[in-house]
């Protein structure tokens, strides 16, 4: 076909940075992703995501929007959005947390605002922890273009647990 397109994708053992996670405090773990010290999540390079800064409760996340990341009317899937507002918040949680403990996203509440394309240029998703209790914590995302118009946002609960080391 004359249309098609290829694409290659290679990532590192996720057992590897796993087992990081469990030994790292979240801060500690995250900045190593952000500084290629440790290896990025296989999701973030499926989709093409960056960690370019991260801070106790906030993390920024970067994409530039390709097309496979389209959907079948032409503009990026609302499940990439969704992926970036998802990782965004969790990782904020993440990174006050101690040395053995993880969590898992409870719920994720997406608001779709703004189409996304190629032509959009870089997109930036900043995550940011609202709440940390004991057994949970709320996290915000937000999602905005070159320009700081605001694309999507999204809420997340996420539950707090301790991990096997």
């Amino acid at each position: 076909m004359p249309d098609e397109r290829t694409r290659t994708v290679t990532w590192t053992d996720p057992r590897t940075t796993a087992a990081l996670a469990r030994r790292l405090d979240g801060l500690d773990f995250l900045r190593g992703i952000a500084s290629g010290e440790i290896p990025p999540p296989p999701v973030a390079q499926l989709v093409g995501a960056r960690m370019v800064s991260v801070d106790k409760g906030s993390v920024t996340f970067e994409l530039d929007p390709q097309e496979f990341h389209y959907n079948p009317i032409g503009s990026v899937h609302g499940g990439i959005h969704a992926t970036m507002l998802d990782t965004a918040a969790g990782c904020a949680v993440h990174s006050a947390l101690p040395a053995g403990t993880g969590y898992t996203s409870l719920d994720l509440a997406v608001r779709f605002l703004r189409p996304i394309r190629t032509d959009t240029g870089t997109i930036t998703c900043l995550g940011n922890l609202v709440h940390h209790g004991r057994r949970t914590a709320l996290a915000e995302a937000r999602l905005v273009d070159g320009a700081g118009r605001l694309l999507a946002t999204a809420t997340s609960t996420c539950l707090i647990q301790e991990v096997g080391r």
